[in-house]
């Protein structure tokens, strides 16, 4: 194959979750680009379905569903309806996640618990459901959105997150012990770790009182500047399709360089 039929994803069918706002955003676009028809799942559906009609103008076929993704009931409706729709999964982008912001000491359990469930939980048991089709298919690629903070620790008064960096670092040994077990399917499992991005969600960091935290997070990064959507519309592209058909149990960090890079551990 040449390199345009390597990146090429005409005729593959993508989920992909969280993929009304974000990271996920770029995501789906990225994959519509390469020709992939989308899924895009999310707990706000209004959200999916403003991209799905953007997703459009690029000639492919996109179909907007709500999942909460607590809801085993709604992840079995998310891929009943794409097979109806569509009649197989080629991809799947496990990107939706929350985190909550408290001291650690006095971390409620119950968001502990919301936490570890959204972003561990639910994306194993949409990828085992997913996973028992792309067998039969002869094969898929899985993509699980993962995180730098599941690789480091930080201070606490600079993000006091742990339920989120715990749930991430367990993403990465789910990733890897998944690639082994699944590699007999020929399904590929593969994660992203990204590291600061200009989202919607990163835009508090341009409020006053978030500025010192933020000018610490870019002294950190050597190429001096957040994560944009090319930066991981390209790298998911990669990973879903057959231009990385002999990787798998990778974690690839998309950050700049600020894993590499000494962060201190308060302000």
């Amino acid at each position: 194959m040449n390199l345009y039929e390597l990146m090429s994803l005409k005729g593959k069918v993508a989920v992909v979750t969280g993929g009304g706002r974000g990271i996920g955003k770029f995501i789906a676009q990225g994959l519509a680009e390469a020709g992939a028809d989308i899924v895009i799942a999310s707990r706000k559906v209004e959200n999916c379905e403003m991209v799905a009609e953007d997703l459009k103008k690029s000639g492919v076929r996109s179909l907007p569903l709500r999942c909460d993704l607590q809801s085993e009931t709604d992840i079995n409706g998310l891929i009943d309806r794409t097979m109806r729709a569509f009649g197989k999964i080629d991809i799947l982008i496990n990107n939706s996640g929350i985190g909550w912001i408290a001291p650690t000491l006095d971390y409620p359990i119950d968001m502990w618990d919301r936490v570890i469930n959204v972003n561990l939980r639910a994306p194993w048991i949409l990828t085992q459901k997913t996973a028992s089709i792309m067998k039969n298919l002869g094969g898929g690629k899985i993509v699980f959105i993962s995180s730098i903070w599941g690789m480091r620790g930080i201070g606490e008064e600079i993000h006091a997150n742990i339920a989120y960096h715990v749930s991430k670092g367990a993403i990465n040994a789910l990733v890897r012990d998944l690639a082994v077990k699944l590699a007999p399917y020929k399904i590929n499992v593969n994660a992203i770790a990204p590291g600061l991005f200009e989202t919607d969600m990163t835009k508090h960091f341009d409020r006053d009182e978030n500025k010192e935290i933020r000018n610490l997070f870019m002294k950190c990064v050597p190429l001096d500047r957040m994560g944009r959507s090319d930066d991981i519309k390209a790298l998911s592209v990669l990973l879903a399709s057959s231009a990385s058909d002999f990787m798998t149990g990778q974690v690839i960090v998309l950050d700049g360089g600020s894993l590499c890079s000494y962060m201190p551990s308060r302000l």
